[in-house]
């Protein structure tokens, strides 16, 4: 059986109907309305989703008091709560190791390296699209968009054409690579987390991902001009201890499946375990310093390089906790409101009624590809949030399917993913919303493909129900 982690009980008071339903409706309307505005009306998705899910739960509260049942609401709430918790503290873990590797400057010399190649930009566009595949399912969508547009930004600075085509090529790609991987994005993390699929079944995902990637990238190569772009001399060393936190990230991870699969626990448990190993290593870095400067020191000035030797003046210790500082706090916060909002509504009544149109009137393969579809308008966290807490009674290969459709359809409007919505800024002016939208139903054959693809090569797991 599957464990009932994202599952929130429908309240005894019926309030589907009332007023009060009807604006909370309208509060988390209003609310989404807002983030989906971020990019003109430049207001935090946080602030608008913090506040709509403080009011939709007052309102519970008001009539739950009102009934003589003030206890059903609270024990809803922190059981919605308690589920935040979890997914909150296994995402803190994980970027603060990102941000760690950042610092060592592992992703400066990963872009210094494909900068100073002089690839061609056809080749630019495959290997950064490769890339951003294969290292998503580690890195997560967001940061891995990123990395790969930075390098896109450096190499081809003010050519708009190709930038925004290696845009969309790598939030299609980090998206469509995330989908196959518990780390790879926070909906995928949402049904690892809720016991619904184990670490390794992410993987029957791997070949419906590379399909649904390579379809749009294969045509929209087609478009990208036979240019070479002028190499460029880009020289970073990577910081002391790079490559050992890259290990014990992996080792955290391994962690987490670990007491997850054999012991049964919540991953975040392996991960906060994890945190531990990288704070003892920020610990060796500190303690060491002073001599591995000193053999550094005499090293430079044996070898006359003065701006070596002012570079070292500047060390400063390795911090952790100014890692967890430069979490993205922003991303967390509007989780939890998200996931506040969704519940409330679902406590209230509204997700059970939508489970019954969507799962007992509709096909669920339907229901779960027309999810898919919507996620690229309202975001797949509350989608996704929305299907676990309604907890419908599906098949194994339903269940992949949502995951699937969560994780990829995002990637047909820029505003779809977190990943778009961070190259729409990091590269603002160049990957626009009308730019992305224009390639739309070249991402839309490829978003066709990949669940047509899922269903042939997976339909053994559509007859089986639950997870044993």
């Amino acid at each position: 059986m599957f464990a009932p982690a994202a599952h929130a009980a429908v309240g005894a008071v019926d309030l589907t109907t009332s007023v009060t339903g009807f604006v909370a409706i309208g509060i988390f309307v209003l609310a989404y309305a807002l983030v989906m505005a971020e990019e003109k009306i430049h207001l935090r998705k946080s602030k608008p989703v913090l506040v709509a899910a403080g009011i939709i739960w007052a309102l519970i509260g008001w009539q739950y008091v009102q009934a003589g049942m003030p206890e059903q609401s609270e024990a809803a709430f922190r059981h919605t709560l308690l589920e935040f918790a979890e997914l909150m503290l296994f995402l803190l873990v994980a970027m603060t190791y990102i941000n760690a590797l950042e610092e060592r400057r592992l992703f400066d010399v990963l872009r210094s390296w494909l900068v100073r190649k002089g690839f061609s930009y056809k080749q630019l566009f495959w290997i950064t699209g490769i890339l951003s595949f294969f290292i998503s399912p580690v890195a997560d969508n967001l940061t891995t968009a990123l990395l790969m547009c930075a390098v896109v930004m450096k190499v081809a600075e003010g050519d708009k054409k190709f930038i925004n085509l290696c845009c969309i090529n790598i939030v299609v790609a980090a998206n469509a690579g995330g989908a196959f991987s518990p780390f790879g994005d926070i909906t995928t993390l949402m049904v690892w987390q809720a016991g619904l699929l184990n670490f390794a079944e992410f993987l029957v995902l791997f070949v419906p991902s590379l399909v649904n990637y390579l379809i749009p990238a294969v045509i929209m190569s087609c478009f990208v001009e036979k240019r070479k772009p002028a190499a460029l001399q880009d020289d970073i060393e990577l910081k002391r201890g790079a490559l050992r936190i890259l290990t014990l990230f992996l080792l955290t991870i391994a962690t987490a499946v670990a007491f997850h699969t054999v012991l049964h626990l919540p991953p975040v448990l392996g991960m906060m375990t994890g945190l531990g190993y990288l704070q003892f290593f920020g610990y060796f870095l500190r303690v060491t310093l002073p001599g591995s400067l000193a053999r550094k020191r005499a090293m430079a000035e044996r070898e006359g390089d003065q701006e070596r030797i002012r570079a070292l003046g500047q060390v400063v210790p390795f911090d952790v906790f100014s890692r967890v500082s430069r979490a993205e706090w922003d991303t967390l916060l509007f989780f939890y409101g998200v996931v506040m909002c969704v519940g409330g509504l679902g406590f209230i009544g509204y997700l059970a009624q939508m489970s019954d149109v969507l799962y007992t009137q509709w096909d669920a393969t339907w229901a779960n590809v027309a999810l898919g579809i919507i996620s690229a308008v309202i975001d797949n966290i509350p989608v996704m949030f929305a299907v676990l807490t309604m907890q419908p009674d599906m098949s194994h290969g339903h269940w992949l399917l949502i995951t699937l459709t969560a994780g990829v359809g995002g990637s047909l409007l820029s505003i779809g993913s977190a990943a778009g919505v961070a190259l729409m800024g990091q590269a603002r002016g160049y990957y626009t919303f009308a730019g992305h939208l224009k390639w739309a139903p070249a991402i839309m054959l490829g978003y066709i493909a990949s669940v047509l693809t899922h269903l042939w090569l997976n339909k053994a797991s559509f007859s089986v129900f639950g997870v044993s």
